[in-house]
């Protein structure tokens, strides 16, 4: 009786020592249903170098004169973005915030334009976007235009 219990463990122990080191492998396999397989390539980039500029534009003003209205913004945009960037422009309703030069947090509706223009045209482009913020300033007394460009690519 000694000898079956001690025959009996032995067989449990060996049992439990296969099943413990065959089960990553078991594990493994239920778990992959398809062969393991190096990371994909990245994907092909498309379309050409291109520079996204946004142009912010606040339509409150300093002065605590009337807000910059809907029909005021697009008739700038006509007047002043077109002729500049004839070949597209995109025009966002927003909300924001920011500091004044009098350290108050300022709260506006506001517009985001989106220009993209080739890499090769960023020079060229740079003194129209320069010349669109400073005719916007003026025209509706703004302390400043917030400018943001960044790289990308994009296909028409």
């Amino acid at each position: 009786m000694i000898m079956n219990t001690m025959r009996t463990r032995l067989a449990v122990a060996t049992a439990s020592a296969l099943l413990f080191a065959g089960a990553p492998a078991a594990y493994a396999t239920l778990t992959d249903a398809e062969p393991r397989q190096t990371a994909p390539a990245a994907p092909t980039a498309r379309g050409a170098a291109y520079v996204e500029t946004r142009l912010f534009f606040g339509t409150e003003r300093p002065d605590g004169g009337p807000a910059v209205t809907d029909g005021q913004f697009m008739d700038f945009v006509d007047r002043q973005v077109t002729p500049a960037f004839p070949d597209g422009l995109t025009v966002q309703d927003g909300r924001g915030q920011w500091r004044d030069r009098n350290g108050v947090i300022e709260r506006e509706r506001s517009y985001e334009l989106i220009l993209l223009y080739p890499v090769g045209r960023a020079k060229a482009a740079d003194p129209g976007i320069e010349g669109i913020r400073d005719a916007y300033e003026k025209e509706f007394g703004q302390e400043a235009v917030a400018r943001l460009d960044e790289p990308t690519r994009a296909d028409f």
